[in-house]
């Protein structure tokens, strides 16, 4: 599989990227602006899309904690890569064949959103849970610091 990786074309490339997208996607909105922390700050992901400023809104050790348990619920990241690796060796390999097969590349993708999709109602339910745990003085202060950030976020 290192070989197909390392020797692929342009079509694997896409395929490459196009997973990362959608990886990343799904990450970005469940987790990814809890690594990024304050940084994130009016970033179209962190700033616009809600759910991105609300993780870059909470606390340190909060984000730190929601990571943990969002982490712990879909089985850490090496069982994605195995996944995702698995995906793009079989998209390589569809992209080899001399005739093209749709169905297959679609399946292929289709797995990835299912997990992706999956991770994003894992991470929706984490955060749903903490917010339901805050004291309404912790609810009001969250309040607060998402109506800050959202001051540095410009309307297109």
């Amino acid at each position: 599989m290192a070989d197909t990786v390392q020797t692929g074309g342009r079509g694997l490339r896409i395929a490459l990227v196009v997973s990362l997208a959608l990886n990343l996607l799904v990450l970005g909105l469940a987790a990814g602006a809890a690594w990024r922390g304050q940084a994130m700050r009016g970033h179209v992901i962190a700033g616009r899309d809600g759910f991105g400023l609300l993780v870059t809104s909470l606390l340190r050790e909060d984000r730190r904690a929601l990571r943990d348990r969002f982490e712990t619920a879909v089985g850490g990241r090496v069982g994605d890569r195995r996944a995702m690796r698995a995906d793009v060796a079989e998209l390589a390999g569809i992209l080899r064949a001399e005739s093209w097969d749709a169905a297959a590349a679609a399946a292929v993708l289709a797995r990835q959103g299912a997990r992706g999709a999956d991770r994003l109602a894992q991470g929706q339910q984490i955060m749903l849970d903490y917010l339901a745990g805050l004291t309404p003085e912790a609810r009001r202060a969250l309040a607060d610091r998402i109506e800050t950030g959202m001051k540095g976020v410009a309307d297109d």
